[in-house]
């Protein structure tokens, strides 16, 4: 059985307007329930029979994203930390209540691959040191590692004992290949601030451009920077 809510408190949710501006949209009939027009704020109902302007309400039961992210774009809703990710989605989906939100970060200088989501339960799950979602970057580096030393630098991402500058943990084993001297494809398990700039510093190297390719099982395949599909609800299993 569908779960009932207040429809003032469904479509506030869901960003169409607050729970005092239903009333308006009732008043105007410009929502109906099962076909029929509303009355009454508070009605409990199914979100799936509800339309507003004679259109079936948008992603009632959540969203779930995975967004090619551009360079320069933060992963954060304070605004006052300059262009947001989430200025790329509908105003719609930026009003809804829990709030589209980002699992794990990429800082403005890193592109790629990144999911979102309005599930809290999902962003907790799959942050969660316990998940171990691997998550695949590519970066450039500023000069090249010379092929007798790249044998050494893999072994030691690998070998759990990489110790980050003002950290007390060492990073988990992480799995580093080179694509060619300057350019390395790394496969992380954990989520550090700027973890993947950081390792190759300890290693005496900088990271000039970086991008993620992977999450999970998820790659970005031809989707254009700036742009984002839809991904099934269940795509990493129950919640």
């Amino acid at each position: 059985m569908a779960s009932l809510r207040r429809l003032d408190q469904t479509l506030s949710s869901l960003g169409y307007c607050s729970r005092k501006e239903v009333w308006e949209l009732i008043d105007d009939e410009r929502i109906t329930i099962a076909g029929e027009l509303a009355d009454d704020a508070g009605a409990k109902v199914d979100p799936a029979q509800v339309s507003v302007d004679d259109e079936p309400l948008d992603h009632p039961d959540g969203l779930l994203l995975l967004l090619n992210k551009p360079l320069g774009l933060v992963c954060s809703h304070d605004g006052r930390e300059g262009p947001a990710i989430y200025d790329l989605l509908p105003a719609r989906w930026r009003r809804r209540n829990p709030g589209v939100t980002s699992v794990g970060r990429l800082d403005k200088e890193t592109s790629g691959l990144i999911v979102l989501t309005d599930q809290t339960q999902l962003v907790h799950r799959l942050t969660s040191p316990k998940h171990k979602v691997p998550k695949t970057y590519v970066a450039t580096l500023e000069r090249e590692v010379p092929a007798a030393e790249q044998p050494g630098l893999i072994a030691r991402f690998a070998s759990g004992t990489l110790l980050l500058e003002d950290e007390k943990e060492p990073c988990a084993p992480a799995t580093l290949s080179f694509r060619d001297p300057r350019t390395a494809e790394l496969v992380l398990t954990e989520g550090r601030y700027h973890q993947v700039r950081r390792m190759f510093v300890a290693c005496g190297y900088t990271v000039v451009k970086l991008s993620r390719e992977r999450f999970g099982e998820l790659t970005l395949g031809d989707l254009p920077v700036g742009q984002w599909r839809e991904l099934p609800l269940d795509q990493f299993g129950k919640i």
